[in-house]
């Protein structure tokens, strides 16, 4: 992968993975990317007693599971360091909640140091059904040449963080007793029982790689922010509402509004459902309460895991939110015309300059 231009590679979707989690095959998508305004009609009326966007922000809060745990220490530990070409890759491990360590990776430029700090930015790896690559993929140490993500962000300046979520990379099943998406179910269901939602869980794990930025000297603590495609894609707009730190949020391929999902009989990631949410609004109601801070959404036209129809009006009821919060400029997004689920040269150049915008510049 070039230092700025992620490659495309030869898997350009995630297809095998998503024709298994659709119930209905959906056709490739003709919608063009202009949106009419029409379309902004907001996609639930929500709920009239909750006016303000800090209000909503707690409703939010309260569905997902309720408040976080107080922080604790994060005692992180390097388990190894390892030199690349211009950079080098921490392997680490840091305090989740309950004692829980969490694996991370984390790639340092080398001109960044204590005394010449650098933005730092969280990237969420997807999920694919590819619970083996985890944070390895955006590290640029497995996977698709397309999702070296990190390394291609270390190599624009940045301190990267790349952590794996429950159930991917170090963090499967640690009994053995179950494989992929068993666990991942398991944990999901294990989250219900408490009274919470797997979304909750990987929020606050999310919040704690935050953390984890803003203890290293290395890094400008009021310059983070957070990328990732398709899951983590998700994960920038589930953590974005809850992690005032972030000051800017980029995510690419994959905004799957409630209304799509049930339209088309979509069955998506279990993170991505927050329960009764749908009370209040859809997922890109959520997305909105990440204004004012920089939020940027790249989609592709014709990608069957986010019905472009529903999404174009969702972004319409972000747009407005962030109008009403007199920050337009802070929200922008992408449709490319003819693409699936992927992260194309032109999408990557929206990545590049959003984040130089509000990390390097703004």
């Amino acid at each position: 992968m070039e230092a700025s231009k992620p490659s495309l590679g030869q898997n350009r979707n995630r297809r095998s993975f998503l024709k298994s989690q659709v119930i209905f095959a959906l056709g490739a998508s003709t919608f063009g990317a202009a949106i009419s305004q029409a379309d902004a009609s907001p996609i639930h009326p929500g709920n009239p007693e909750v006016s303000n966007a800090d209000a909503l922000r707690n409703t939010y809060q309260q569905c997902l599971g309720g408040p976080f745990p107080d922080p604790a220490p994060l005692n992180p530990q390097v388990r190894e360091i390892t030199q690349k070409d211009g950079y080098r890759i921490e392997s680490i491990t840091y305090e989740g909640q309950s004692g829980v360590r969490i694996p991370a990776l984390l790639l340092v430029p080398d001109q960044v140091t204590a005394t010449n700090p650098a933005p730092g930015i969280a990237v969420w790896h997807q999920h694919n059904g590819q619970y083996f690559l985890g944070k390895s993929e955006p590290a640029g140490l497995a996977g698709n040449p397309m999702h070296h993500t990190g390394v291609a962000l270390v190599r624009e300046g940045y301190v990267v963080i790349c952590p794996d979520a429950l159930c991917f990379g170090e963090r499967q099943d640690p009994t053995g007793k179950l494989k992929d998406g068993a666990y991942e179910r398991f944990e999901f269901l294990r989250e219900v029982v408490r009274d919470r939602s797997l979304a909750w869980r990987n929020i606050l794990e999310m919040k704690r790689a935050v953390d984890l930025l803003c203890s290293r000297p290395e890094v400008k603590p009021d310059r983070l922010g957070c990328y990732g495609h398709s899951m983590g894609s998700t994960h920038c707009w589930l953590v974005g509402p809850l992690e005032p730190r972030l000051k800017c949020i980029v995510a690419n391929c994959c905004l799957p509004t409630y209304e799509a999902i049930e339209e088309e009989h979509l069955l998506h990631c279990f993170p991505n459902f927050v329960p009764g949410w749908k009370k209040h609004g859809d997922t890109p109601d959520i997305a909105a309460l990440i204004a004012p801070r920089a939020l940027h959404l790249n989609l592709g036209e014709n990608d069957s895991g986010t019905p472009i129809e529903s999404a174009k009006r969702g972004i319409l009821r972000i747009a407005e939110a962030y109008k009403k919060a007199g920050v337009s400029d802070n929200f922008t997004s992408f449709i490319q015309p003819d693409t699936d689920h992927v992260l194309t040269d032109e999408m990557w150049q929206h990545v590049k300059n959003c984040f130089a915008r509000h990390l390097k510049y703004g």
